[in-house]
């Protein structure tokens, strides 16, 4: 029987998950701008900037919590092939979702000011997807949870 990761080894690995999804999302961002442009483009540039500093802000989170960071891959697998402007939209909204997720874990297992932190950073990445897709969801970081218990 495996025991149980204490809290704090919980805390450390909710924040190296949430850092791993500020990494790909910053990736896939990257590919998001290469294909909008406009209003769109500068609300993929601002999401951008935004997952930089948070991953900046967890990578010290992480250290404060006695971990090392994890580094980002050389790249990632996207969900699907992404060619057109609404294709961009659409994996927008997939991050931002698998970014709330993270998130959602962090907001259990922290306390405090890091409990706070996550919590924006869930909200922010729920605005971001309903922006990106149009419409909200009602369990913002749930919602890829569920999609796999019914897989």
């Amino acid at each position: 029987m495996t025991p149980e990761p204490s809290p704090a080894d919980q805390v450390l690995q909710a924040a190296q998950s949430a850092l791993a999804a500020e990494h790909a999302a910053a990736y896939g961002y990257g590919v998001i701008g290469a294909r909008t442009s406009g209003a769109r483009g500068a609300e993929a540039r601002e999401a951008h900037g935004g997952h930089l500093a948070r991953r900046d802000a967890l990578a010290r989170t992480v250290r404060e919590l006695g971990g090392s960071p994890r580094p980002s891959e050389a790249a990632y697998t996207l969900p699907f092939t992404v060619r057109t402007p609404a294709d961009a939209e659409r994996l927008a909204a997939v991050i931002e979702d698998r970014v709330a997720g993270a998130y959602s874990d962090l907001v259990r297992a922290a306390e405090g000011r890091l409990r706070r932190e996550a919590a924006d950073a869930l909200s922010a990445a729920a605005v971001r997807a309903a922006r990106w897709r149009g419409v909200g969801v009602a369990f913002p970081g749930l919602t890829e949870r569920a999609s796999a218990a019914q897989n």
